[in-house]
């Protein structure tokens, strides 16, 4: 089967479950972690890194389909050296608290690379900063002819993912600070490494695909940010039970984004979670 026949399964795949893959997999997700955190889980399955990783990569899916098409030898090579820079910038991040501030995982999230670094890592963080690039792109089309203008708004974007990824995750007991932090437990450090690390993702991926082909594809393909709904569904979520409201009205402010883009038919959506076919 060739790559073109690929695409086409997995864009229809896709397609006809969107609404399962971007709303009931984070929900459902959400209220096991609630759950496992609290203590109502059995060990066994309480925070069981096989089913983190197996709906992370299902969440995951319309990113994959969506810039599918625009992946050429170069974007795979960026993808790979952001790879080897994450797996890189947490060994060092865990050995010395340089530079997100010293941590330690508090929960198996599968196995680890050198023993320290979930080897899952790259999943976890990279589509954060390609669904940052990618809502940019959307929202400000033409604007983004110029590189500074993409870099100057992706990185906000990013910090703003960030500012709602990790007060949840804290919450969660994911990993921990070793001297806390004034943001929900988290401290600017942390912010001012992925300052560093989402400024080095920025760039690889900018130069890593065509900018005008990439814009057509997103527009042209609806599901393509679903990936950003299931993050906001999820963290928005967990980050609403345990009252972290200033991270909360940031995920808000990212669905906003999301609806600007124009992206969503939700008649289409209330009949998949309705168990009605698509029209």
């Amino acid at each position: 089967m060739d790559r073109a026949a690929v695409q086409r399964r997995l864009d229809d795949l896709v397609r006809r479950n969107r609404f399962t893959i971007a709303v009931v997999f984070p929900a459902v997700g959400a209220v096991l972690l609630l759950a496992s955190a609290e203590g109502l889980v059995p060990p066994p399955l309480a925070f069981q890194p096989t089913l983190i990783l197996f709906g992370t990569l299902v969440m995951r899916l319309p990113l994959i389909a969506g810039v599918g098409p625009v992946v050429d030898r170069r974007a795979a090579v960026a993808v790979l050296a952001l790879t080897a820079y994450a797996y890189g910038i947490e060994l060092v991040g865990v050995r010395t608290g340089w530079p997100y501030g010293e941590f330690e995982y508090g929960i198996d999230l599968g196995p680890m690379a050198f023993g320290e670094v979930p080897v899952g890592l790259p999943v976890f963080f990279l589509p954060l900063v390609l669904n940052s690039y990618l809502l940019v792109l959307l929202l400000l089309g033409d604007a983004t002819r110029r590189r500074a203008v993409r870099l100057l708004a992706t990185l906000p974007t990013v910090l703003v993912v960030d500012l709602v990824l990790d007060p949840g995750a804290v919450a969660l007991g994911f990993w921990s600070y070793s001297n806390g932090g004034a943001y929900y437990g988290v401290p600017l450090s942390n912010y001012a490494g992925w300052v560093l690390s989402g400024t080095v993702a920025v760039v690889c991926f900018d130069l890593a695909f065509d900018r005008a082909e990439l814009l057509a594809r997103l527009r042209s393909c609806e599901f393509a940010l679903d990936d950003l709904v299931s993050f906001v569904v999820l963290w928005g979520g967990v980050n609403a039970v345990y009252g972290n409201w200033a991270s909360v009205a940031l995920s808000v402010c990212l669905f906003a984004g999301l609806l600007r883009t124009d992206r969503f038919d939700f008649d289409v959506w209330r009949s998949q979670g309705d168990g009605l076919p698509d029209r």
